[in-house]
């Protein structure tokens, strides 16, 4: 059965209510009931509107989130493929202590291995090789989830639409070449006020984060949004994701990288 088109209209005024709620922290209903959007392209439509009205407004593009790197999760949407959303300058933070909640609307907390790039990506048959060659250095991160949809009440189409459900980062310190990490078997455990939140491995995201990148420096040439040189990519979760609240304190763990503990303010 073949999707229902929407018109250009009302993708547009799709991506107007998400910004809207982006802009004033109040969330909505899911788009994807009250447009019809149920096709990923029609969402990644409506991000990239978004993500234009973002540019034009002079926010800085800094790099790309991946999501939906576990297969389980991929499996229960219905999903072959990881999505993908931006990353802003104003929303990634570098070895900081405490990120004020109120920049959130409903945030959950991920851990994950962050990608800088040294080269752009520009070739659609680069290589795993190849593209490890393109990378700075890998960093500990911390991927702060948040939906613009009320109580997270999300669909496929939903999260991409809503930029992949992207609400801020934090970099860890002590970066590492890539070549020195085992970041397939390094292990991940997140503390969330002296109890554990969450824990994991790398072979979680894809059965390695560099599979992550990969799929993605692909993805980003197929959409005209190449990876550039400073580019900073989240490859995606090691482990489940916590709820957080104003007040949480969280210790990052990553096997073979220097842990990290910040606040949610």
């Amino acid at each position: 059965m073949s999707l229902r088109a929407i018109p250009d209209t009302a993708l547009q005024t799709c991506a107007d209510r998400l910004f809207d709620a982006r802009r004033d922290k109040v969330a909505i209903t899911p788009v994807s009931e009250a447009f019809g959007l149920l096709d990923p392209a029609q969402a990644y439509a409506v991000q990239e509107r978004n993500t234009g009205r973002w540019l034009q407004q002079g926010r800085r593009l800094v790099g790309r989130k991946i999501g939906l790197t576990s297969t389980a999760v991929q499996r229960q949407l219905g999903v072959a493929e990881p999505d993908y959303g931006m990353l802003w300058d104003d929303m990634t933070f570098v070895g900081a202590e405490e990120i004020a909640a109120s920049r959130f609307l409903q945030p959950r907390v991920e851990v994950e291995i962050a990608f800088v790039m040294e080269r752009e990506v520009t070739s659609a048959t680069t290589s795993l090789t190849d593209l490890v060659r393109a990378i700075a250095y890998a960093l500990p991160a911390v991927e702060i989830v948040d939906s613009a949809i009320a109580d997270w009440k999300i669909t496929l189409a939903d999260t991409i639409a809503d930029n992949a459900s992207g609400g801020g980062n934090l970099l860890g310190i002590g970066p590492r070449n890539v070549k020195d990490a085992d970041l397939r078997l390094c292990g991940m455990l997140l503390t969330q006020n002296g109890r554990t939140a969450s824990s994991g491995l790398g072979a979680a995201c894809l059965g390695h984060p560099l599979n992550a990148l990969h799929w993605l420096a692909r993805k980003m040439i197929e959409v005209g949004r190449p990876l550039q040189s400073g580019d900073i990519v989240l490859s995606g979760a090691l482990g489940p994701m916590a709820p957080a609240r104003a007040g949480d304190c969280f210790t990052v763990e990553i096997q073979g990288f220097a842990p990290f503990t910040w606040r949610l303010g």
